[in-house]
């Protein structure tokens, strides 16, 4: 049976996915800050964070798919690249004075664009990039996703909107999409080098199942709510003090 700890951070994931799964994110950096917060060993926040992000972002996909969210012609050359990478970053184990910080920017990057975020639908018509510029995007972007154990949301989400690349219904879509497959090429690459999982995995995954599914039925038919977007901003902020101070 979970303890209080694991409960209490069940609870966190389970609030973490249903609003991160709204916007069509998987809440990596959402379970990377409750893990944080709850002081969770460093060497298992990744993996952790990673099979959570697999289950969410498989929900999300479906979910914004089914609704008709989703462009192949956006997804696919950003995946083509990031795919390979993630794996590779998935493999590679940074030492913690590098991984704290970097996850730290990532939490705080996060915070930022959640406190700041617009749903308004009346954006311009958006415009798909160049084949190659994308190519290059997703490669990156897939490093950055294995490195910190994150599906990568964070930053392909910003350049679809605010470059003009797509709408923010079909940019979660995409990014939903975008965030399971490097979360699977992450993980794959991580787990080939034998990392070990936590006994309460399976609690907090069923929770992150719950919440997934809740999110990404809402925000795949109505956006989410901006003043919970910014509470969890601050969250994610106080996460990241607490991943460097600590």
């Amino acid at each position: 049976m979970p303890d209080s700890t694991d409960i209490l951070l069940a609870v966190l994931i389970f609030l973490a996915a249903a609003l991160y799964s709204s916007v069509g994110h998987a809440g990596a950096s959402g379970y990377l800050a409750a893990m944080a917060l709850m002081s969770v060993d460093p060497s298992i926040m990744k993996p952790t964070a990673l099979c959570l992000n697999v289950l969410v972002a498989a929900i999300a996909t479906v979910q914004f798919m089914w609704v008709g969210a989703f462009s192949w012609r956006l997804f696919w050359p950003f995946a083509a690249t990031s795919i390979p990478l993630a794996f590779v970053g998935g493999r590679m184990t940074l030492p913690g004075h590098y991984y704290r910080p970097l996850v730290a920017v990532v939490l705080l990057l996060t915070a930022i664009r959640l406190f700041f975020w617009r749903t308004s639908q009346n954006a311009i018509p958006a415009a798909p990039p160049r084949v190659m510029i994308a190519l290059l995007a997703g490669a990156i972007i897939g490093l950055l996703a294995g490195l910190t154990g994150t599906g990568g949301g964070i930053f392909l989400t910003p350049l679809l909107l605010f470059l003009g690349w797509a709408q923010p219904r079909d940019a979660a879509g995409v990014t939903a999409a975008f965030i399971l497959v490097n979360s699977i090429a992450g993980l794959a690459g991580l787990l080939s080098g034998l990392h070990s999982l936590p006994a309460a995995l399976p609690w907090w995954a069923a929770a992150a199942f719950g919440g997934g599914v809740l999110g990404s039925y809402l925000g795949s038919r109505r956006l989410g709510n901006i003043a919970l977007r910014r509470v969890l901003a601050v969250v994610l902020i106080v996460a990241a003090v607490k991943f460097i101070t600590t």
